[in-house]
């Protein structure tokens, strides 16, 4: 029964936080490969505007909810794999009946 809520609310921040996270990644692997593969410092620079979302004029809002979508994606899928549930011990032999 929890299980199947934290799979809801699991699939519910996924679906609001995949773009921003997804563009989040996608940018910064390009000043990465801007600035150290093809030597573009301007492009880098450009690319850190937009990155970090000031382009957008939302630098000081977007980070803090990427990290409060991250921090619930993670606590929803650890609590999903059951790796916290105490599990049944099988009874020994003589204690049967």
């Amino acid at each position: 029964m929890i299980k199947n809520t934290f799979r809801k609310y699991h699939r519910l921040i996924a679906t609001l936080f995949c773009l921003p996270l997804l563009f989040t990644a996608v940018t910064g692997t390009s000043i990465a490969i801007a600035d150290t593969w093809l030597h573009q410092e301007e492009l880098a620079g450009f690319l850190i505007t937009v990155h970090t979302w000031q382009i957008f004029k939302l630098d000081a809002i977007v980070p803090v909810l990427n990290g409060l979508g991250l921090i619930g994606l993670v606590a929803t899928g650890v609590s999903m794999t059951g790796l916290f549930t105490k599990r049944r011990q099988p009874k020994r032999m003589e204690e049967r009946p």
